[in-house]
């Protein structure tokens, strides 16, 4: 299946990776007559429960918007005209912009893919925290590499890609320590590898929205 992907990119704007989350609000809130798109919640207030079309990301310290499908086409229209960014009520201007569109091809194939976490991934929600606190350490590899299966899935439903092939992966990640939503929660990093072909810089597992789980395929 081929899909739609951009990537803007602020150069001349240094953040701090937790500071994505904040792109999501000031974008969301200034475009919110556009599309639930931007901010994952529609006109009612409900939430769009589906892979976030348009994610929001601080690379190597530079703001980055990744858009896929209608996403991709969003970005392009709204987000050229964008001069400046409020960051916790500091203004800066966007001198300038880098922008990609490009086609890419999603598939499960006989390759191997190797992929490595540019930001922390979220892998577990309540539930799976305490089945995975429970588990020994080889355990809790396969189950890692599990989740990951499950969120290429999930990232591969959001956009409307079903395939009769089986999904591989193999986790080879550390625990780390993140605060999220003023608490501290368990993430990891380090990398994978999978047979499954996933777009540079998407994100997989929870808080994709805001920045988490951001992959970066390594050719």
């Amino acid at each position: 299946m081929q899909i739609t992907q951009t990537i803007i990119q602020f150069p001349d704007i240094l953040l701090q990776t937790r500071d994505a989350h904040k792109l999501r609000g000031y974008f969301g809130n200034l475009f919110k007559e556009h599309s639930p798109l931007l901010h994952n919640h529609y006109a009612d207030g409900s939430s769009r429960y589906n892979c976030p079309l348009v994610q929001y990301k601080v690379i190597d310290r530079i703001p980055v918007l990744v858009g896929f499908q209608e996403g991709a086409d969003l970005l392009v229209s709204l987000f050229l005209s964008i001069k400046e960014i409020n960051i916790d009520g500091v203004l800066y201007q966007v001198k300038a912009k880098n922008v990609q569109q490009k086609l890419l091809e999603l598939s499960v194939n006989s390759k191997l893919y190797n992929y490595s976490f540019k930001t922390l991934w979220m892998a577990l929600n309540q539930e799976n925290f305490y089945k995975y606190s429970k588990l020994g350490e080889e355990d809790k590899k396969l189950f890692l590499s599990r989740q990951i299966q499950n969120n290429i899935l999930s990232f591969y439903k959001g956009l409307e890609y079903y395939t009769d092939n089986r999904i591989l992966a193999t986790a080879m990640v550390e625990e780390k320590q993140t605060l999220f939503k003023n608490q501290t929660m368990l993430a990891f990093s380090g990398s994978f590898v999978s047979n499954a072909f996933l777009p540079n810089w998407a994100g997989i597992g929870k808080a994709v929205s805001r920045g988490f789980g951001t992959i970066n395929l390594i050719e």
